[in-house]
């Protein structure tokens, strides 16, 4: 017997044409998981997916679709419907941060420009990120979860991050939206639990991403910034992860090894947030 009982299930993945959620795609379809790739950009989400199809031999779909805009988020779960069926797993992938939500300073310390600094936040720009990763997560759930509690069964996997529970300093809106997708994750699988639909997160440590890269590396030397090697100190593992072990948590949250299990976020950190510092 297969115990993570995964095979001809459905899953839709958000932000799956990314680094990171087309990566959770492929393992989810090389446990014979059908995948839908909803992404902005069409394009991009076929690509992925029939990618996905060939390495795996899983049927895969891609969909372009807002993750805040509901209507096409509700075109695009008709689609799946037709082809696939309606969602057995969802991955509340899409997110990210933005330039326009960064302080350029960590901390006052009284010299700098207001506008260096908290004060110095747009609120389109704050407004943009929290939207992206809160109702982000809050509208996919609402349009693809309402199958999932017809029929009794199903599991939604938000990705939070380690912002949630130490925030950074000069990202405060993605912190803030993080937070608040662990409290939704928790708040969501309570409201669940009788359903057979659980709900769970998992909280990636520091990982180099298109989202982040800005904030990393340096754009003249391509070296590592004086943050980047704060991070890594603060790492006892030493080292950025990779997107593929973030996997191994996503199948045991997707599947059946993890039945009496809701309400969590799962940290996958190298060690981050047991690190005091010294």
């Amino acid at each position: 017997m297969n115990e993570l009982e995964l095979k001809d299930k459905t899953a839709v993945i958000t932000g799956g044409a990314g680094v990171i959620c087309s990566e959770m795609a492929r393992a989810l379809a090389l446990q014979g998981v059908r995948t839908a790739i909803i992404d902005l950009n069409k394009e991009a989400a076929l690509k992925i997916a029939g990618e996905i199809e060939k390495e795996s031999g899983t049927p895969s779909m891609g969909l372009a679709a807002s993750v805040l805009d509901k209507s096409s988020l509700s075109a695009a779960r008709e689609e799946l419907i037709s082809r696939f069926g309606p969602a057995d797993i969802l991955v509340n992938g899409a997110g990210g941060n933005a330039a326009s939500a960064t302080t350029k300073v960590e901390m006052i310390e009284g010299n700098e420009e207001l506008t260096d600094t908290f004060f110095g936040l747009g609120i389109d720009g704050f407004d943009q990120v929290f939207d992206l990763n809160f109702k982000g997560t809050l509208l996919p759930t609402m349009v693809f979860a309402a199958d999932m509690v017809k029929r009794r069964s199903g599991t939604i996997i938000n990705i939070s991050s380690m912002n949630s529970y130490r925030p950074l300093t000069k990202i405060a809106a993605y912190s803030a939206a993080k937070a608040a997708v662990n409290n939704f994750t928790q708040w969501l699988a309570v409201h669940f639990a009788k359903t057979g639909v659980r709900v769970n997160a998992i909280a990636p440590g520091f990982l180099l991403t298109n989202q982040n890269r800005f904030l990393l590396i340096d754009e003249k030397t391509g070296e590592l910034t004086a943050r980047a090697k704060k991070i890594i100190g603060n790492t006892p593992m030493d080292r950025f992860g990779t997107p593929g072990e973030l996997t191994g948590t996503l199948l045991y949250l997707a599947s059946g090894l993890s039945k009496f299990v809701t309400g969590i976020v799962i940290p996958v950190d190298g060690g981050f947030s047991a690190y005091s510092g010294v």
